[in-house]
């Protein structure tokens, strides 16, 4: 996790010439969360944390915890590792729970991203640290392989991400909150996915954060039954870096957001990625599982579509916000709201017809890659591996992992993704 940190601001008038009419609707969306807020400078020191978090005053926190704080809900993290002595996280770190085939280095970070995710999603905010959207919930934290580990031992010992999805699907965690992405589908990793949703779990990815230059596909987040999270700033309008394409599911709070800077846990710098905004959105959901705690996935995220911020149509989800700004307040204030029947699947229709391009065609492994892709190598899992020509990245948010034993290349909150568009109007 980079120190020094670049922002990007929002869209420019290239967004409105390219996305037409969808661009006043990205910039409105009901008003958005119209919270502005000076940004915090890099390495600010943590007492200074909370005032940047424009997003708990944008979505009404103090309003949401009257009803219900994320109490009895329990959050996998698949990151980096979870450090659960940080101010914010003592007490909320469950580390006894971690599976034992996957707990080795669980409550190790070893970049920081981790922590970071897990303090956006339950922190308490004890000791000026950050202020989780769920503080009443309990994370979980998985640990999952990096190529920021070195120590060959250390890697063997760390478990993959299809490894922690299938722990996590056999635990009593609700959510698995995934901020991390591979350019490419990967069986294994596929598998877990389908296992976990199998057992009745809500899982969020980020959709990624190289739109400016490469907008390729991001898995998980594009696996059927994964919602994928884009990321917009103060005023509900999307980040020029988020990734866009007919798998972005919702949007949340990605831009200006604080967060460990590294792994020495020693201040927290301005963040952006669509990691925040992955954790944010499983935050609001533990918000919503907890006040109703008989639903199923199907209902809580049937809940978070219908209440999404938007200003176009819900049957026409956006290429850049899918069906909208997360808004669990609106659910919490509707004691008696109706999410549906339990076992509708609310994204059936995307999940049925999978990843298209814009002419509505599926995916291959044989497709050739358009030049402006990076160059892949074959490996002995059918994957491909882009790490010579993407390392080099911009997100301050992005950690380099490999994926079990193909050794194929991931991003944690996006980076590099294969190059297709979307199935959803434009």
């Amino acid at each position: 996790m980079a120190v020094g940190i670049s922002r990007r601001g929002t869209w420019s008038a290239r967004f409105a010439e390219r996305n037409g009419r969808r661009a006043s609707a990205v910039c409105s969306a009901l008003g958005a969360w119209a919270v502005l807020s000076a940004g915090l400078a890099p390495s600010a020191a943590a007492a200074d944390v909370q005032s940047q978090q424009w997003y708990l005053t944008a979505m009404k926190a103090d309003e949401m915890w009257k009803v219900s704080t994320g109490e009895g809900v329990k959050v996998a993290v698949i990151d980096s590792g979870v450090n659960p002595d940080t101010s914010s996280l003592k007490g909320q770190v469950l580390a006894d729970e971690v599976p034992a085939a996957v707990a080795y280095g669980a409550t190790k970070d070893y970049t920081g991203h981790g922590t970071t995710m897990a303090e956006l999603i339950a922190g308490t905010g004890t000791g000026n640290g950050l202020k989780g959207i769920a503080p009443g919930a309990k994370i979980v934290p998985f640990r999952i392989v990096a190529n920021s580990l070195k120590d060959k031992a250390e890697l063997k010992k760390t478990a993959s991400s299809a490894m922690a999805i299938r722990a996590a699907a056999d635990s009593d965690v609700k959510i698995l909150s995934m901020s991390f992405g591979s350019p490419g589908e990967d069986p294994e990793e596929a598998a877990a996915i389908k296992y976990a949703q199998s057992k009745g779990k809500l899982m969020f990815a980020s959709v990624g954060n190289n739109a400016e230059t490469k907008n390729l596909i991001g898995y998980p987040a594009a696996y059927p039954y994964v919602i994928g999270v884009a990321a917009s700033d103060e005023s509900g309008t999307v980040g020029k870096f988020s990734e866009y394409g007919n798998y972005v599911d919702l949007a949340a709070p990605g831009l200006n957001i604080p967060g460990w800077c590294d792994a020495k846990f020693r201040s927290y710098c301005d963040s952006e990625g669509t990691s925040m905004s992955a954790a944010i959105a499983s935050a609001s959901a533990a918000l919503v599982w907890s006040a109703h705690p008989n639903w199923t996935a199907n209902q809580v995220l049937a809940s978070l579509i219908d209440t999404a911020g938007r200003d176009w149509a819900k049957d026409d989800p956006s290429t850049y916000l899918g069906y909208g700004l997360i808004r669990p307040r609106m659910v919490l204030e509707q004691s008696n709201f109706n999410p549906g029947a339990a076992n509708t699947d609310p994204l059936a229709r995307e999940n049925a017809t999978g990843v298209t391009d814009e002419a509505g065609n599926s995916p291959s492994a044989s497709a050739s890659a358009p030049s402006s892709s990076p160059p892949s190598k074959a490996t002995s899992g059918g994957q491909s591996s882009a790490a010579a020509s993407t390392s080099d990245t911009s997100d301050n948010t992005t950690m380099w992992v490999a994926l079990g034993a193909a050794a194929a290349v991931l991003v944690i909150g996006g980076g590099a993704f294969a190059v297709l568009r979307s199935r959803r109007a434009t």
